[in-house]
């Protein structure tokens, strides 16, 4: 059987195995895409694939806001 034969000739899926949806954004926090863009990424078409993966990068950014964590609650503790 020829190697070629199990090759696809399609945009691979950005998906790094971290499969978690931010609660706010609705993007994974692994690959950046939105649920419905990872559920139908199979049955989409190259096209559609490559404006998907230039948009990616710039969905980074709406993931880096940080809402505090364990220094805002300590901050908030000096505070009263």
């Amino acid at each position: 059987m020829n190697d070629d034969t199990w090759k696809r000739d399609e945009i691979e899926s950005p998906c790094v195995k971290i499969c978690v949806v931010h609660p706010v954004e609705r993007i994974c926090v692994g690959c950046l895409r939105s649920v419905d863009e990872i559920t139908s990424w199979s049955r989409m078409d190259p096209a559609t694939r490559t404006a998907i993966m230039a948009e990616l990068p710039s969905r980074a950014p709406r993931l880096r806001q940080r809402r505090g964590g364990r220094a805002a609650r300590l901050e908030g503790r000096s505070a009263k």
